[in-house]
C-alpha cells in the first residue's frame, strides 16, 4: 500500500514601499478629480499553493496622505476625515482570492476587509498580475496592480459642505489604485 502526498510550499513576501504606490481620487466640487496618495505602506503576503490560499495583510500610515496641498492634507488628517490621532492606520486583510494567475496580464479578484477610521467593510480589488523576476541583487520580486471604488461615508468619512450652485464640495465615491511590488523573504 502506498500513499501519495503533495507538498505545500509556503512563501512569504514583503511589500517594497519604495516600489509600491497607493493612490486615490475623488471629485472636488463635482467637476474636478483630485488625486492623492499615501506614502507609507507596509505589509506581507503569504502564499501556500494556489492563489486562493494567499493571505494579504497591509497597513498604511493615515498621516502619510499627500494631495500636494498642505491645507487640504491637514484637513484630511483631522477628525473631519481620517482622524489620524485616533486612527493612525488604514488596514486591508484578505479573505480570499477569486481566480488564478500564471501569465503576465492575468486578472483575478482579491476580496478582503478594508478598515478606515476604525470601521471595517468588505471590498473587492480587481487585480492584474504584472510579473515575477530577479532583481540585480539576487532577490525575487512579484508585482500586481489593483483597483477598487468605495463610498467614503461607509467608513465614517461623512464631512461635506453644500455648494451655492448645488451639489457638494467633496464627492462620496473614492477610487483606489495600487501598484504593488513584493520581495520574497528568506
Amino acid at each position: 500500500m502506498s500513499a501519495t502526498t503533495t507538498a505545500v510550499f509556503t512563501e512569504t513576501w514583503k511589500i517594497d514601499p519604495t516600489h509600491t504606490s497607493v493612490d486615490f481620487s475623488v471629485k472636488h466640487m463635482m467637476i474636478t478629480t483630485v488625486k492623492g496618495r499615501f506614502s507609507e505602506v507596509e505589509g506581507m503576503v503569504t502564499t501556500a499553493g494556489e492563489a486562493g490560499e494567499w493571505s494579504v495583510d497591509v497597513r498604511i500610515a493615515a498621516a502619510s496622505i499627500d494631495t500636494r496641498t498642505g491645507q487640504r492634507d491637514d484637513h484630511l488628517r483631522s477628525a473631519d476625515f481620517l482622524d489620524v490621532e485616533t486612527y493612525p492606520e488604514l488596514t486591508f486583510k484578505s479573505t480570499r482570492v477569486e481566480g488564478a494567475f500564471a501569465e503576465v496580464g492575468d486578472r483575478f479578484k482579491l476580496h478582503g476587509d478594508l478598515t478606515i477610521r476604525g470601521t471595517s467593510r468588505p471590498v473587492v480589488l480587481d487585480a492584474t498580475y504584472e510579473g515575477r523576476g530577479r532583481d540585480p541583487w539576487g532577490g525575487e520580486r512579484l508585482s500586481f496592480n489593483a483597483a477598487t471604488r468605495i463610498d467614503r461615508r461607509e467608513f465614517g468619512l461623512v464631512w461635506n459642505q453644500g455648494l451655492e450652485t448645488g451639489g457638494v464640495l467633496v464627492g462620496t465615491d473614492v477610487t483606489i489604485n495600487l501598484d504593488v511590488q513584493l520581495v520574497k523573504q528568506a
